[in-house]
């Protein structure tokens, strides 16, 4: 029975990491520039509950938008500039460089977090649910200080 318990627990604390990283790449990919998307710069211009607006200048190749937005919490202030990258859809953008890398991985770090307590609470595996947990605040506090 404490076979099937700890394989049950290694079973959930596993599909919770693959489910962040998986959520986390939909994002990162692009903050990353790992796919050759289009990259330049959106001008903030106005901002909602959710997402911030405004005309997209492209680097190099590609075609000037109007209106391109952005999440709220990866963007700066309205009237300020920032780098992005533009998702398939060409109305989605996504921030770039390292504040864009380490926004694009906070689900990641909050399924960190809450394999962290799985580990801990039910496999009594405490160091390695410290190393978890630790791991995950890092994400987080360097997407707080780079944003």
């Amino acid at each position: 029975m404490l076979l099937v318990r700890n394989g049950l627990l290694v079973l959930v604390a596993s599909v919770l990491l693959v489910a962040g990283g998986w959520t986390s790449w939909g994002s990162a990919q692009y903050a990353m520039g790992v796919s050759g998307r289009e990259h330049g710069t959106l001008t903030v211009a106005s901002c909602d509950d959710e997402r911030c607006a405004g005309p997209f200048v492209p680097e190099g190749e590609g075609r000037r938008r109007a209106r391109v937005s952005l999440v709220k919490a990866a963007s700066p202030g309205v009237g300020e500039r920032v780098t992005v990258a533009l998702r398939p859809d060409g109305e989605r953008a996504v921030r770039t460089g390292a504040a864009g890398a380490l926004h694009a991985w906070v689900p990641f770090a909050g399924a960190l977090l809450l394999a962290a307590l799985v580990v801990a609470g039910g496999l009594r595996w405490r160091r390695t649910a410290w190393g978890m947990g630790l791991c995950g605040v890092a994400l987080f506090v360097g997407a707080w200080v780079a944003l």
